[in-house]
């Protein structure tokens, strides 16, 4: 199990959102814990594509961010930050209203890279809507 940088705090990494799409989005971070982060968007309007159905993008983005953001309360010591290398998402459902949720689980903890799991589900009833995997590479100062 890893630490937590103890810097890094929820009301910290919702803010860190705020005037980005993760704000735009209506991204919420709500628990953070070692190995973990869960998040929650509310539907909207702007998630929706023009087929009427949850935006691809719109998933990607919330598991994407929830990834990210369990990086970031995750780095080593001295590393600078991340960056995305790899991304994967399979979609098994949709909703078109209501909430989804995710919950980001490391599967890899490295020094040069991390590897994230993440489950977007609709909140309402729990079925899974996507399952999605990144590898995020760690920055380090030059």
């Amino acid at each position: 199990m890893s630490k937590l940088r103890p810097e890094v705090s929820i009301d910290i990494l919702n803010q860190r959102g705020k005037e980005y799409l993760p704000g735009y989005l209506g991204i919420e971070i709500t628990e953070l814990a070692p190995n973990q982060l869960k998040s929650r968007m509310p539907i909207q309007k702007l998630h929706i594509a023009p087929n009427e159905f949850l935006h691809a993008a719109s998933v990607v983005a919330l598991a994407d961010t929830s990834c990210g953001y369990a990086t970031i309360a995750h780095l080593p010591d001295g590393a600078q930050s991340f960056t995305t290398i790899e991304l994967k998402s399979n979609h098994l459902g949709t909703v078109t209203e209501g909430v989804v949720s995710c919950v980001a689980t490391a599967q890899h903890l490295g020094c040069t890279t991390q590897v994230w799991d993440a489950v977007v589900t609709d909140e309402a009833s729990g079925r899974k809507l996507a399952l999605f995997r990144c590898t995020q590479m760690i920055l380090w100062p030059k």
